[in-house]
């Protein structure tokens, strides 16, 4: 049975943290995916063609790879609030300078040093909620935080889309405009994080004092647990080394090559439909609203139940099929309903996902391990929309690229079932989870 001081705790965690995080989350998803819908008119403004186009968009992640595991580090060092506030205002002043790019070669450094800007931002996050929510809320807590991405396509997709109709400002086109709006929020609420964000539950004076004890003596409780496992990896580099973390980063690497798969290329897909700028906005925003509702749900089942294997192997399937389903449509309505399915099986899988880490991993080796899943797994975000666009320039349709991707969440699912398969010969299982 929950205590009343227990749930007392985790209202507050989750009505202090969650909203928060996700209205940071919000605006970073919309600033990495908005240059799908700069597209609509960048691209033949500065001379992009799909293949240079998936090439700019996923030079992103390569950036943001190389600098993930270091930024975590850091972050895990100097405290979150100042590290994220640093990460926002940063990002938030490159996404303002793409609206200047010229060419090809402008578009490519500043997407590469967007990713540069923003790593660390995603797993930093996710560190910081395992410092703050019991094993018992994890994964609802990460998977109301990651709900921000499918929010950020259903609002944000309507509002670029209307952005995209402006008539030219101050000499400035539409994808500019675009590009400048769109990245002042970052700046403003890179500040606010600084006055905003705890570091960690001793410093809470947001908590009574038998409130933060009880989370503090909690949280410490489970961390022995782990600590008493043969399974259980602290420090940096051996978490770098751990197959575990490794198999976590491929799975992962599917979810994310069909995330920015959608955010890149669904308002490109459905406007051959022909789609104005603000009904193609409206139409890839409805499948994200289903993802969240679906998102939601599934973790507190995964919850629930205890189990995470299934919960991730199940949507990484739906959202294969999907891809397949979307390669064969023939009409908006069939995309729409492809983008519906895609959508809710990525966003489902993911909060099982990042509910697994931690379960083997603390300290350091947490925020090492963290950081590699995340820049390993969002290599996926370069490969998917890469891929769509060179093999859309080969064979002249969209089919080829969403079948690679969808080829990509067939292997997460398999993978899971391998690292279950495996865990069970291991202390630590990866359906299981410390601190009941």
């Amino acid at each position: 049975m929950i205590s009343e001081l227990e749930s007392r705790v985790s209202r507050k965690l989750m009505l202090r943290i969650i909203p928060f995080v996700m209205l940071l989350y919000f605006v970073s998803f919309l600033d990495r995916v908005n240059v799908g819908f700069a597209a609509l008119s960048m691209n033949k403004a500065i001379g992009l063609s799909p293949t240079a186009f998936g090439l700019g968009g996923g030079l992103f992640f390569i950036g943001y790879f190389l600098f993930e595991v270091p930024s975590n580090l850091i972050l895990h060092k100097v405290g979150a609030r100042r590290w994220i506030a640093r990460v926002m205002v940063s990002w938030g002043l490159v996404s303002l300078a793409s609206a200047f790019v010229v060419g090809p070669n402008s578009f490519y450094a500043l997407r590469f040093i967007l990713g540069v800007a923003e790593a660390g931002f995603f797993p930093g996050i996710i560190l910081y909620l395992s410092l703050w929510f019991p094993a018992r809320q994890r994964a609802v807590a990460a998977a109301w935080f990651m709900a921000a991405a499918p929010i950020s396509t259903a609002i944000g997709s309507p509002i670029s889309g209307a952005i995209m109709k402006l008539p030219p400002i101050a000499g400035f086109a539409d994808w500019q405009m675009l590009y400048i709006l769109e990245a002042l929020p970052a700046i403003v609420l890179g500040f606010c994080v600084l006055r905003y964000l705890t570091d960690k539950p001793a410093q809470a004076e947001w908590l009574q004092p038998d409130e933060r004890d009880w989370l503090i003596a909690k949280l410490k409780l489970e961390a022995e647990a782990r600590h008493a496992h043969a399974g259980h990896t602290a420090g940096a580099l051996s978490a770098l080394r751990d197959p575990r973390v490794l198999a976590l980063a491929l799975i992962y690497f599917g979810t994310s090559a069909g995330l920015y798969t959608l955010g890149l290329w669904a308002p490109l897909i459905i406007r051959q439909y022909g789609f104005g700028s603000f009904e193609t906005g409206l139409l890839a925003g409805v499948p994200s609203v289903l993802a969240v509702i679906a998102m939601v749900l599934w973790a507190r089942h995964s919850d629930r139940t205890d189990e995470r294997t299934w919960h991730v192997v199940i949507p990484c399937a739906l959202a294969c099929l999907g891809f397949i389903f979307a390669g064969n449509a023939t009409t908006a309505l069939m995309i729409v309903l492809a983008l519906v399915v895609v959508n809710v099986g990525i966003s489902a899988a993911k909060a099982p996902l990042w509910a697994m880490p931690s379960m083997f991993l603390s300290g350091a080796g947490a925020a090492a391990g963290i950081a590699m899943i995340n820049s390993i797994g969002n290599l996926g975000g370069f490969v998917g929309p890469f891929a769509i666009g060179w093999l859309k320039n080969v064979t002249g349709g969209y089919a080829a690229g969403l079948y690679v991707v969808g080829a990509t969440l067939a292997v997460s699912a398999v993978v899971t079932l391998m690292l279950s398969r495996q865990s069970k010969h291991t202390p630590v299982a990866v359906g299981e989870r410390h601190g009941h």
